[in-house]
């Protein structure tokens, strides 16, 4: 008799398996959503410049990303569970005792212990990730709860306040809600669900590392190219397109509304849409975007473009994390892929400011849509692999079908 499908590869997606992978998955990224309120926090409350809390948070972020690279093999393999249940806890011990001590050493302390534990937050949830049925619904879903949770949050933290226990203190508290869902996280399928090609299977393998190792090293350059211009739109908007901070504070809100929208077709779509096709047409709409925003002078069209490349950016986004949960169902690829692209996005401030200070807005412009266009290929080749790979299971248990029957 053949072997049932949920032992031998992924797993459906059942509510407590939801609010456990993707729950943890944004309580780990969440850092990278709230900086800008965390910066106002350490320099109201703390007395730190602005130049010490952003430096504190490019910190924080770096030991995130890190520990994220460093416990993602664990957490393919055996550890994902220890790995989440220790991130999480220091994360609710870091971010609330820089909450609840107002004390600069303390704070910076607090503030690193809590990126180190985010970090392996995220390599837990995106190697659970990899344990779902269609990466592409399970991918947009994640996108769709965690830009929902961080526009809930930022709604809520000027509400009750910009200060550290808002700010941090809410963080802490949701870390500490996660910890209670790390039991119903998937667990890595068993050895024998492992995506093999019946002909050739090292040389499955070895193609299926390659892929693996270069879409972490895409995904990282294209991290820098997506935040290289985020983090100098409302410069930009200022110094070219006359963009006020009201016109600014549009452009954050609808484009958010756009990410959601973006992750919501995804997740329905599922399988429906493809992976490769609408990777291709979100990438070459991106990079005309990208283009764009360097040219346009109108405040309309400014906000417009904006807001265009914002919400293809989600579509991207989780079209490329797919490609990672599909690669390898034990989440060897999914656990790093968050890490990596934190790495690219770390240095994206300093690559866009300093580009746009010495040749112009219009030639980063140019620069960040020919590193799309450059970076499409290898991404697309990329895609057609996991396709590939994410199908080797399901053919493998219909042979077992086959035999079975036969017997």
């Amino acid at each position: 008799m053949a072997q049932d499908e949920t032992t031998k590869g992924r797993v459906p997606l059942t509510a407590t398996r939801g609010i456990s992978v993707f729950g943890i998955s944004v309580v780990g990224f969440m850092t990278a959503n709230l900086v800008p309120v965390m910066i106002v926090a350490l320099t109201r409350e703390i007395g730190f410049s602005d130049a010490e809390a952003g430096t504190l948070m490019t910190g924080s972020l770096l030991a995130c990303a890190l520990t994220c690279l460093l416990t993602s093999k664990w957490a393919a393999r055996s550890g994902r569970y220890v790995v989440a249940r220790a991130g999480l806890m220091l994360t609710a011990t870091g971010f609330g005792v820089a909450a609840c001590i107002p004390s600069p050493g303390v704070v910076i302390a607090g503030v690193l212990l809590g990126g180190l534990g985010a970090g392996g937050a995220v390599s837990a949830g995106g190697a659970a990730l990899g344990a779902l049925r269609n990466p592409d619904r399970a991918s947009g879903i994640s996108g769709l709860t965690n830009r929902a949770v961080v526009s809930v949050v930022l709604f809520a933290i000027p509400v009750l306040g910009a200060g550290m226990g808002s700010a941090f203190g809410l963080l802490a508290g949701l870390a500490l809600a996660a910890l209670f869902t790390t039991a119903w996280l998937p667990d890595r399928p068993s050895d024998e669900a492992a995506p093999v090609q019946v002909a050739h299977p090292a040389k499955t393998a070895r193609t299926t590392t390659i892929a693996g190792i270069g879409l972490l090293a895409c995904f990282a350059l294209w991290a820098l190219s997506e935040d290289s211009l985020w983090a100098v739109a409302a410069t930009m908007g200022a110094d070219q397109a006359h963009l006020d901070e009201t016109g600014m504070g549009l452009v954050l809100s609808l484009s958010t509304l756009g990410g959601l929208l973006a992750s919501g077709l995804i997740g329905l779509a599922g399988r429906r849409l493809g992976r490769t096709v609408p990777l291709a047409v979100a990438l070459l709409a991106g990079a005309a975007l990208k283009l764009l925003s360097g040219i346009v002078t109108d405040p309309g069209w400014y906000l417009a473009v904006i807001i265009a490349w914002n919400t293809i950016y989600t579509l991207a986004f989780i079209y490329i994390v797919a490609i990672a949960a599909a690669l390898d169902a034990t989440g060897r690829w999914s656990a790093p892929v968050l890490g990596v692209y934190l790495i690219g996005s770390s240095f994206a401030p300093f690559f866009g400011t300093t580009v746009s200070a010495a040749a112009g807005y219009n030639v980063l412009g140019y620069l960040l849509a020919g590193m799309t266009l450059i970076l499409m290929v290898p991404l697309l080749l990329i895609s057609r692999i996991s396709v590939r790979s994410e199908s080797a299971p399901a053919q493998e248990l219909t042979a077992d079908i086959n035999r079975a029957a036969v017997v």
